[in-house]
């Protein structure tokens, strides 16, 4: 088994309603998202991805339809974070994501693995796994689920 690693960009805001400091206002990020997929190469003469554990641009493809699209550009805001909810409904056609979490990059990296682990389980039948997310907040600070 062989391990591969694609990384994605996307921008999205949020705010953690109870931190201590600054995190508590709206703000946003760059995120970075590592999607980590374990498998066995793929030996099919003929096949496109023949060699590969999974074609980089297929990872790509799956994770922008499943996530990527979904937070990009988007305000991520907690189911309770009543005011904030209000507020993003009142700006006409705005991209909101309503989560059952506060979006933590804890929980934002807990919620990305949970979605995308049955979008990229077994695709081939050669054994294929999502095998790790992690999701930069900033260059500095980030956080990895593994399965």
């Amino acid at each position: 088994m062989l391990t591969i690693t694609r990384k994605l960009e996307f921008d999205a805001g949020h705010r953690i309603p109870d931190h201590k400091s600054q995190c508590r206002n709206l703000h946003g990020h760059r995120y970075t998202l590592l999607i980590t997929l374990v498998g066995a190469v793929i030996d099919q003469e003929g096949q496109s991805d023949n060699g590969m554990v999974m074609d980089f641009s297929d990872i790509k493809t799956l994770a922008k339809t499943h996530l990527v699209d979904l937070w990009d550009h988007a305000f991520l805001v907690y189911r309770g974070d009543a005011l904030v909810r209000e507020f993003l409904d009142s700006l006409p056609d705005h991209k909101t994501v309503v989560l059952d979490c506060i979006p933590t990059v804890e929980n934002l990296a807990r919620t990305a693995f949970d979605i995308l682990k049955n979008v990229y389980q077994d695709q081939f039948n050669t054994g294929l796994t999502l095998d790790k997310i992690t999701l930069y907040e900033t260059p500095n600070c980030w956080a990895e689920v593994s399965a």
